[in-house]
């Protein structure tokens, strides 16, 4: 398969190498409004820069859209108009209405998807076969500053992922959702079917945190997103 990367920022260089891995890529073109910047990333890993996007889509079957989220809009758009197949880096576009808008042009017949990697993690689907009745789900993702992230909340740039994997693994049809924070701060309290759901984001915190912890009637579960590690707590048979 020919692929290609559009933006090549800390993101798109991340796809870029990956790509250039992969024994299934025979050709990988990249392409960003920095000419100097597509070129040394392309040197670096056997890829083609490209000047323009379209030149870019005359040369691939699919591609990844690592720009900044203001900008997944237009350019993944201009892709479902070349009829290619996309992934696009998460949030999937700046606003629902937004998002709403470009699904409804998306081509029939091509695969398109959105980097919600979390909800891959190993610990979610192994959490699922325990978890069968929760009374209590409170997930974290903390981190320290990030010189990458640009024009996106952390409710955008970490909470996302959390939500993706509550709403998509474990629980449907948040309601009473009550938040506050920042930019770079957010604590969100809601329920999801009666069961009182608790998530925590920042991008202020010295130490760095990935945890989902849930509460049943017999034990709880803790995971670790980034050890891969699952734990059972049981109660004793007496205090």
């Amino acid at each position: 398969m020919d692929v290609g990367v559009i933006g090549v920022g800390s993101m798109g260089r991340n796809h870029v190498r990956v790509y250039s891995e992969l024994k299934s890529v025979a050709h990988l073109g990249v392409c960003d409004v920095n000419m100097q910047a597509a070129t040394d990333i392309g040197t670096q890993h056997g890829a083609t820069a490209y000047k323009t996007v379209d030149d870019l889509l005359n040369h691939v079957d699919a591609v990844s859209v690592c720009v900044p989220t203001q900008f997944h809009a237009a350019v993944a758009r201009q892709v479902f108009l070349a009829g290619k197949h996309a992934f696009i880096e998460k949030p999937i576009c700046a606003t629902a209405k937004e998002a709403q808008t470009l699904m409804a042009c998306a081509p029939a017949g091509t695969t398109i998807g959105v980097g919600h990697i979390e909800r891959f993690n190993p610990i979610v689907s192994e959490i699922k076969k325990i978890v069968t009745n929760p009374l209590f789900i409170e997930m974290k993702r903390h981190n320290p500053a990030s010189a990458r992230v640009t024009g996106s909340s952390v409710v955008e740039d970490l909470m996302i992922h959390d939500i993706d994997i509550i709403l998509n693994a474990f629980m449907k049809t948040p309601s009473n959702v009550h938040s506050v924070g920042n930019g770079d701060l957010c604590s969100v309290l809601m329920e999801c079917d009666g069961v009182p759901v608790a998530l925590s984001a920042s991008r202020k915190a010295s130490k760095k945190i990935r945890m989902i912890y849930i509460e049943e009637e017999d034990f709880t579960v803790e995971g670790d997103f980034m050890s891969q590690e699952v734990t059972i707590y049981r109660k004793p048979g007496q205090y």
